[in-house]
């Protein structure tokens, strides 16, 4: 796998999109929460639900453990596949009631990432996410957005490969980390997306 200068990357994308101080959310627990069921799904789906199951107080770990299954899945059905993710929802919210969010987020970060795995429909991606935006912890998250802006510019690898290059080439910074990651999301829908090659600051070259 070719290695390129990603901390150039980051101030070249950073330069162009400004900052996104992005993930948004009010707790730790939404964040888990929008991590579920992002997948396979637009942001603005994710906000949607999240906001419908506040508005019905189930943005708690207890209240969502013991929410009717049917009402969930009726909150969060514009995500997609809601069957599925309010079973993963009240999985993790039971989950979080037997162990405490800040007992699980102080351990140790391998321990952490094996435990979040451990979890029914939490992959690699979703793990990072909690670990990155609700642990506040320097695991840098692999999306397919990011998949596609390296290989773009000449770096391809699956994720554990990508991820390490990027932990090896940049300073365990918690906020850098979560920038970055936006950054990339929003680069990708900004050139990727809208299949602007042309004008991609990237492609012209990283030193």
């Amino acid at each position: 796998m070719k290695s390129r200068n990603l901390a150039d990357i980051y101030d070249k994308l950073l330069q162009e999109l400004g900052p996104q101080e992005w993930w948004p959310a009010d707790t730790p627990f939404e964040v888990v929460i929008g991590a579920i069921l992002t997948q396979q799904t637009r942001w603005t789906n994710v906000e949607k639900a999240i906001s419908d199951l506040k508005g019905h107080g189930l943005a708690d770990p207890q209240n969502l453990a013991n929410a009717n299954p049917e009402k969930i899945e009726e909150l969060v059905q514009c995500c997609g596949f809601y069957h599925q993710k309010a079973f993963r929802l009240r999985n993790i919210a039971q989950f979080f009631v037997d162990n405490p969010m800040d007992i699980v987020f102080a351990l140790p970060m391998g321990e952490l990432r094996e435990l979040m795995l451990s979890l029914q429909g939490v992959g690699y991606e979703t793990a990072d996410s909690i670990i990155l935006y609700a642990a506040d912890r320097p695991k840098f998250v692999i999306d397919a957005y990011t998949t596609r802006m390296m290989k773009c510019i000449g770096i391809e690898g699956n994720y554990m490969q990508l991820q390490q290059l990027f932990e090896e080439q940049l300073p365990a910074d918690v906020k850098m980390f979560k920038e970055y990651h936006a950054l990339i999301v929003e680069y990708a829908k900004k050139y990727c997306g809208k299949k602007r090659c042309d004008a991609c600051p990237l492609i012209q070259g990283v030193n």
